[in-house]
């Protein structure tokens, strides 16, 4: 049974990276079909080559996906992020039909206009202190190996999934801070490109949410904890998928108003 929308975003799925949650998003995109399919950055963490290569089958199986919908007919756009920011030299190329650019702007079924970017470009940190950043990502890699093998024992004491990191998000005061900043900042961007909101990733927190200004904040979330996508419906409305919780309930509603059809 396949999903079928207008246009999916995914973006932070870190190929290269123990963290990276390979299986999940490779049933996605076998569950999942689309006009267009948006790559909103750190897809290949390139920071982690750094300390030695990690590159399983399965991160192989994740790019010959990705080219086989392009050449299945899917229009498919590459925003590189900070993490794989290398390819970002190569934006205006078309590369086994991927398009690569620095950002692009989607109209909606019912007419709306975003901006799509990776995010990094309003991150002072990134922007301005990469090596702090580069830290903040070890940090970030130490956090999710624990929260590996946090829920692997939750799970053989038969409790569900659970995302330390994101309650963490949550509860931290200086982060949440930095969450509303960051939404503040590109409500302004959205005012100066004249659109009527923004789709973006890399903070790792999947939202739709109003910003100030009038404008709509869409974050993609990501592909190591969260495993969420952005999906666009035929009639332009936006909304989560959150595969851990609700993929299996989409393929049976799916597969249900397939069998009522017939």
């Amino acid at each position: 049974m396949t999903l079928k929308y207008r246009s999916i975003w995914i973006s932070d799925i870190h190929l290269g990276t123990r963290g990276c949650k390979a299986e999940e998003l490779r049933e996605f995109l076998d569950s999942v079909e689309c006009d267009t399919l948006y790559l909103v950055g750190d897809i290949i963490d390139l920071w982690k080559f750094k300390s030695g290569l990690y590159w399983p089958a399965l991160h192989n199986d994740i790019v010959h996906r990705i080219m086989q919908k392009a050449r299945q007919g899917t229009k498919v756009v590459y925003i590189p992020g900070n993490h794989d920011e290398l390819f970002r030299k190569y934006t205006g190329m078309h590369f086994n039909g991927i398009d690569i650019r620095l950002n692009a702007q989607h109209e909606t079924a019912d007419g709306r206009r975003f901006l799509i970017l990776h995010g990094d470009e309003f991150d002072s940190i990134v922007c301005h202190n990469k090596s702090l950043a580069y830290i903040g990502g070890e940090a970030y890699e130490v956090l999710l190996l624990v929260n590996r093998w946090f829920n692997a024992i939750r799970s053989r004491l038969g409790y569900q999934y659970w995302s330390l990191s994101a309650f963490l998000k949550h509860k931290v005061k200086n982060i949440v801070s930095f969450m509303n900043s960051y939404q503040h900042i590109l409500s302004l961007e959205a005012r100066k490109r004249n659109v009527d909101g923004i789709i973006c990733g890399h903070i790792h927190h999947a939202e739709i949410s109003s910003m100030e200004l009038q404008k709509t904040y869409c974050n993609c979330g990501d592909w190591v904890e969260s495993c969420t996508a952005l999906v666009e419906d035929f009639s332009g409305q936006l909304e989560i998928i959150r595969w851990l919780e609700d993929g299996q309930e989409l393929l049976q509603q799916a597969s249900g108003n397939l069998s009522r059809a017939a």
